[in-house]
């Protein structure tokens, strides 16, 4: 499937049985998974279509939607094995949904050999389409992007975490909240609306695509142990990820982290 029929492919389905239950999910329509983590039957029927979609165009590839995962674990594992798999994350930010916030997005990136070589994001509220495909740039709604260079002073830098105890000034760095949306975030750091982004929780759905973005924009994503962030990847890892606009941010923020000042 061709990088632009992804993209209508997510904007379909959205407009389909995302956007429709926006602000009018009825009762019984959400479901917590484990405490305070929410799945909605707008999420379930996203990932079941875009699924479908690319099974029927290739009936070969390896889908691994947050969701199904749910239910089989074992899609992860053979994540890091796969020639050629898809990630899908049909409603990133499900809280904000369900709060009725506009930041929640569709998300999809494409794997080989574990390494993701294009990704898409959809941000319907927003409606903006950001789109990546490895070494031809990070593209907003048809138009490249293209970062300005991160200020060398961290006390401009404006520094993003997803634990709200690690929120304020810590050894220098100011640390704010996120938008609890990777596809919200990730799209704001790459296009020059942040410099750095602490996170936990290194699920290929989140991360696989906007670390493409990074790497298309001069940014970087990886562990604590400094080792890049590969999303089909096993093995043990430091919990937290440092998304940063550059290496140099990433080594200021990551060594606040490995020095206790942030949670690690």
């Amino acid at each position: 499937m061709d990088t632009q029929a992804v993209l209508a492919l997510m904007q379909d389905v959205a407009a389909q049985v995302v956007t429709p239950r926006f602000r009018s999910l009825a009762e019984g329509e959400v479901i917590e998974k484990n405490p305070g983590d929410l799945v909605t039957v707008a999420d379930r029927e996203a990932e079941h279509l875009i699924t479908e979609a690319l099974l029927a165009d290739d009936p070969d590839v390896l889908v691994v939607g947050e969701e199904a995962t749910e239910f089989d674990p074992a899609l992860l594992t053979r994540l890091a094995g796969a020639e050629h798999a898809f990630v899908v994350d049909p409603i990133d930010g499900t809280k904000n949904f369900v709060h009725g916030r506009d930041d929640h997005a569709v998300m999809i990136a494409e794997l080989r050999s574990g390494q993701t070589v294009r990704a898409w994001i959809w941000q319907p509220e927003h409606e903006r389409a950001y789109v990546a495909e490895r070494g031809s740039g990070l593209w907003l709604d048809g138009r490249r992007v293209h970062r300005d260079t991160p200020s060398p002073d961290p006390a401009d830098w404006r520094l993003l975490t997803s634990n709200p105890a690690e929120r304020g000034e810590r050894d220098g760095l100011t640390f704010g909240d996120t938008a609890w949306c990777c596809g919200v975030d990730y799209p704001r750091l790459a296009t020059g609306g942040s410099d750095a982004l602490l996170y936990g929780r290194p699920k290929p759905w989140d991360h696989a695509p906007g670390s493409l973005f990074l790497a298309e924009t001069g940014g970087v994503v990886r562990h604590l142990d400094g080792t890049d962030y590969v999303p089909g990847e096993l093995g043990p890892r430091p919990a937290r990820l440092v998304a940063a606009a550059s290496p140099q941010i990433w080594e200021r923020v990551a060594e606040a982290a490995r020095a206790g000042l942030v949670r690690a």
